[in-house]
């Protein structure tokens, strides 16, 4: 499944488009913007399963390095400080994002 079939390829392009700048990555406002923060959990989950590239049930450093590039092959990756700021969301510090851990990311 891609991305697009969860998402509008719209929403995605305006939310890559916004953090282009190196630096500027904010995950809550990227998951406003694309769209996923008003989707049902569900549909979140399946966000995060596509994410998790490895299938390890987890986002390691490596997934979150190349998250906009999930969205858009053409995006940047995260600097080493946007990779910290998504792991605050890391709620039992084992340093990756886990399912339900990325849906409170996402809903909150």
């Amino acid at each position: 499944m891609s991305l697009t079939n969860i998402l509008k390829p719209e929403d995605i392009k305006k939310a890559v488009d916004t953090f282009e700048a190196v630096g500027s990555f904010k995950h809550k406002e990227f998951f406003k913007i694309c769209g996923l923060s008003t989707m049902p959990p569900e549909k979140v989950r399946e966000v995060f399963r596509i994410l998790d590239g490895d299938n390890s049930g987890y986002l390691e450093e490596s997934e979150l390095k190349d998250f906009l590039k999930w969205f858009n092959p053409e995006a940047r990756t995260l600097t080493e400080e946007e990779i910290r700021f998504v792991l605050s969301g890391d709620e039992n510090d084992d340093g990756k994002i886990g399912e339900d851990e990325f849906l409170e990311m996402v809903k909150s």
